[in-house]
C-alpha cells in the first residue's frame, strides 16, 4: 500500500519540518505549503490527500478560507493548527467543518497521535490489528496479546483498552470514554470506568502502567520511551 499523504500548511519552515520529520518516521508522504493558495492548490493537483493540517494564520489566504474552499468539495479530515486558544476560534473551526483543532505550541507526538487516530475513525487506516509497546490488539478475532502472551478479558475491558489504543497519547474524560465505549446507553457513574480501568491495568501486569491517571479529568494511554 502507498504511503498515505498528508498536507502541512504552515507559513514557518521550522514548523514544516518538525511535522514532516514526525509524520515520515510514522510511514506517511507528507507534502508542504507555506500560503493558503499555494495549499489549495496543491490540494486540487494531488487529488488523493488524506488529511491536512492547517495553520489559521498565513498570508495570501487564512486557514479559514482554505478550509472553507476545501470544504466545497472534499470532507477530507483537517487539523487546525493556531497560536490562539480562544474557544470563539474553536467553535468557528469546528462550524467550518475541522475535526480537531490543536492550539501552538503543541506536542508533535500528540499531533502524530491525533492524525492517527483521525485516519483510524475515517477507515482510511485499517484497525483490524493494532500494536504497540508490546501490546496486540486484534479487533476482528477479539484478542489481546501482551509480549505474545494471550490475556482474558471481558467484552468491556477489551473495548476499553481498544479505545485507548486507537487515541494513544490523547488526554480521555471519563464523559468522552463512556461516550466512545459505552455509546451513550449507560447512565451511571462515570466512576464504572474507574472499575475497569483498574481491572484492565491489573491484566495488563506492567504494561498496565501505560494507562496514566489524569487526576481530576480521566485517563490517557502512553507507551513509556
Amino acid at each position: 500500500m502507498d504511503a498515505l499523504k498528508i498536507l502541512m500548511v504552515d507559513d514557518e519552515a521550522r514548523m514544516r519540518k518538525l511535522v514532516r520529520d514526525f509524520l515520515s518516521v510514522k510511514g506517511f508522504q507528507v507534502l508542504e505549503a507555506e500560503d493558503g493558495e499555494a495549499a489549495v492548490d496543491l490540494f486540487f493537483q494531488q487529488k488523493d490527500i488524506a488529511l491536512v493540517i492547517l495553520d489559521v494564520m498565513m498570508p495570501k489566504m487564512d486557514g479559514w478560507e482554505v478550509c472553507k474552499t476545501i470544504r466545497q468539495y472534499s470532507k477530507v479530515p483537517i487539523i487546525m493548527l493556531t497560536a490562539r486558544g480562544e474557544e470563539r476560534d474553536e467553535l468557528q473551526g469546528f462550524r467550518l467543518g475541522v475535526d480537531e483543532y490543536i492550539s501552538k505550541p503543541f506536542s508533535p507526538k500528540i499531533l502524530v497521535a491525533r492524525v492517527e487516530a483521525i485516519l483510524r475513525r475515517s477507515n482510511v487506516v485499517s484497525t483490524d490489528v493494532i500494536e504497540t509497546g508490546g501490546i496486540r490488539v486484534d479487533k476482528e478475532a477479539h484478542q489481546v496479546t501482551v509480549d505474545g502472551k494471550p490475556i482474558e478479558l471481558s467484552y468491556k475491558e477489551f473495548e476499553l483498552l481498544n479505545y485507548f489504543v486507537e487515541n494513544q497519547g490523547i488526554a480521555l474524560s471519563r464523559e468522552k470514554i463512556l461516550n466512545n465505549v459505552w455509546n451513550y446507553d449507560y447512565f451511571g457513574d462515570a466512576r464504572t470506568i474507574d472499575t475497569h480501568v483498574k481491572k484492565l491495568r491489573s491484566k495488563m501486569g506492567e504494561k498496565g502502567n501505560y494507562i496514566k491517571t489524569i487526576w481530576g479529568m480521566g485517563y490517557k494511554f502512553e507507551v513509556d520511551e
